[in-house]
């Protein structure tokens, strides 16, 4: 189905997505947890589907930030995953919907190893490190979050593509049973994203399958997400079943959707303002003053390691 639809979808919520998300709050204010229960029982409650096995991984202190991290309680409470709803809200409340195992990913396109693979078996050979990143939403608001991941160039190397590959496709889960956001047409269901080859072995973007040192919670992109620290968070790409190796470049859900204000690239940069806001500036979730802005770094505070995929193009016509 083709949607075009004239409404932001920052500004759609729908009726059932609403009052779902209502009946969430009024149970935890009629059980009296959103009150008075201590913070990591509050946390454990938003929370949904939070596996509490802790993951084995090593820190990179090389690619992390020396930036206070948002508390677990904000990373996981406020998000974009419009599969869920698109309140920032409603992906804590309609995400135990998601069942993450047994999961499965298929490998496929433009490379010389092509197969589904147990999500098991697809993460057996790469350990897990912790990354502190940056992550800067394109309505301009900011979090620091301490990922868990492996970087992405070692699937890509491992999967063998041919010299005909140029991009990689992500696809995420499409299901509205476990997705109820999917029962409204606020974009061409399935979401697709994508990188080129070389974005993708850059050694910043990493998959993640895990925060603060346990795996993903569901509103968080579980158990498998895209993690480009760079770009825009919609890049990002959630709840991954199928990775594709392309020789074109992939028709990406938001660009198709409103192509004037989301680029394939999606960049940060705050030199090339979204039609309807300034990029120059971002809100930092968590920080004392609410309405305090601080300026938007170039590539995210980036620049350093990736500025040099982008030499001699126009960032400004390739946004």
């Amino acid at each position: 189905m083709s949607h075009r639809s004239r409404i932001p979808p920052s500004e759609i919520t729908p009726e059932a997505v609403y009052r779902s998300r209502r009946a969430f709050l009024t149970g935890l204010a009629g059980a009296g947890i959103a009150a008075t229960a201590p913070e990591s029982l509050a946390q454990e409650v938003l929370t949904v589907n939070l596996v509490e096995r802790p993951l084995q991984f090593k820190k990179n202190a090389r690619f992390s930030t020396s930036e206070k991290s948002n508390s677990f309680a904000e990373i996981t409470g406020y998000n974009n995953f419009y599969e869920f709803g698109t309140g920032k809200e409603d992906p804590a409340a309609n995400a135990h919907r998601l069942r993450p195992k047994p999961w499965s990913v298929v490998i496929d396109g433009e490379c010389q190893k092509p197969g589904r693979l147990a999500l098991e078996d697809l993460l057996r050979p790469h350990p897990f490190e912790e990354r502190i990143y940056r992550l800067r939403c394109v309505e301009a608001w900011s979090m620091v979050i301490p990922w868990i991941g492996f970087p992405l160039a070692d699937l890509v190397k491992r999967f063998q593509p041919t010299s005909r590959a140029k991009y990689l496709e992500f696809t995420t889960l499409a299901d509205p049973k476990q997705m109820p956001g999917q029962r409204y047409p606020v974009l061409d269901w399935p979401y697709v994203e994508g990188l080129r080859i070389d974005e993708a072995m850059n050694p910043l973007a990493i998959l993640g399958v895990g925060l603060y040192g346990k795996l993903l919670p569901n509103q968080n992109g579980a158990p498998l997400r895209l993690v480009v620290p760079w770009k825009y968070g919609f890049k990002s790409i959630k709840s991954i079943v199928r990775i594709r190796f392309t020789e074109k470049m992939p028709s990406t859900s938001w660009a198709l959707s409103a192509p004037r204000e989301y680029g394939f690239f999606a960049n940060v940069n705050p030199e090339v303002d979204h039609p309807r806001w300034s990029q120059k500036s971002e809100r930092r979730i968590g920080s004392a003053n609410f309405l305090a802005r601080q300026p938007t770094l170039k590539f995210n505070g980036y620049a350093d390691e990736v500025a040099g995929l982008y030499r001699g193009m126009n960032l400004a016509r390739f946004f």
